[in-house]
């Protein structure tokens, strides 16, 4: 059942523990709100809450209502979307936090060049507008819903952000070594945002010549708004070169599986 008011537009789900109002905030149309309802990120988060390890699974909280805040189109889908759910603690009665950032699943690839006996990393330098900074970070992009090619939008997020091509033959995903319980994903921020990132690692050999030529490169999608610089460091030297969570992450991971003999021999 929906119902349109000249202020809260809303409209109401049906969970199999409860029915659940789903609302608009200000300035949120009754077609963004019905956007917002029917896209992947919406659709995903409600997919997850019911999952075993889902926080409605062992009838512990329960979910009351959700406000949709804000929503943002890439195109005909949504690309962004901010939303408040009332989820209660029933023991306690009390609200758990539950201000949500969803942009859905993404990609990160840790390109490593080997060139003379060292080992290089390939960066990219972007115009970060959230946290008001250039930032150092790991070749990235987002997929267009859960469902989306992992490996071949990193293998395109990669060409397009460095102009290096990558075999998808070559490409070793870091994260499914995470055990099975994880969902073989990582959350930089789950206190806040959805993002779930899949990486990868590449490795390739090269001359010095290219890796002189890929340093200071500049590359992105220009319509899109992408400036993008490329940085090739001495991977020996990544970990203390960025805040960047998905390098870092990365390199944890990738130090790891070598360490326990998981990687496979480089092609």
């Amino acid at each position: 059942m929906s119902t349109e008011s000249s202020f809260h537009p809303t409209h109401t789900i049906n969970l199999p523990s409860q029915p659940v109002p789903i609302v608009a905030g200000p300035g949120v149309s009754f077609g963004q709100l019905k956007n917002a309802i029917e896209s992947s990120l919406f659709q995903q988060w409600l997919k997850n809450i019911q999952t075993e390890t889902g926080i409605l699974a062992n009838g512990d909280m329960s979910l009351n209502q959700v406000l949709i805040q804000g929503v943002d189109m890439f195109g005909k889908r949504v690309g962004f979307l901010k939303f408040k759910a009332d989820v209660i603690d029933k023991q306690t009665g009390q609200k758990v936090p539950g201000i949500v950032f969803a942009r859905g699943p993404a990609v990160a690839v840790l390109i490593l060049l080997e060139s003379e006996g060292e080992a290089y990393a390939v960066l990219t330098e972007q115009v970060r507008v959230p946290v008001g900074k250039l930032v150092l970070e790991l070749p990235a992009g987002m997929l267009d819903d859960d469902k989306g090619d992992i490996v071949g939008t990193a293998v395109r997020e990669v060409e397009e952000e460095t102009g290096i091509s990558l075999n998808l033959d070559d490409m070793v995903d870091l994260t499914a070594f995470l055990d099975q319980t994880t969902g073989c994903r990582v959350f930089p921020s789950p206190g806040g945002c959805d993002e779930e990132i899949s990486l990868f690692l590449y490795r390739g050999e090269v001359s010095k010549e290219i890796i002189t030529q890929l340093q200071g490169k500049e590359t992105g999608l220009r319509e899109h708004g992408e400036l993008i610089k490329v940085h090739v460091v001495p991977y020996k030297k990544l970990w203390r070169m960025t805040a960047d969570a998905k390098a870092l992450m990365a390199i944890a991971l990738h130090e790891m599986a070598k360490k326990e003999g998981l990687l496979p021999p480089r092609s």
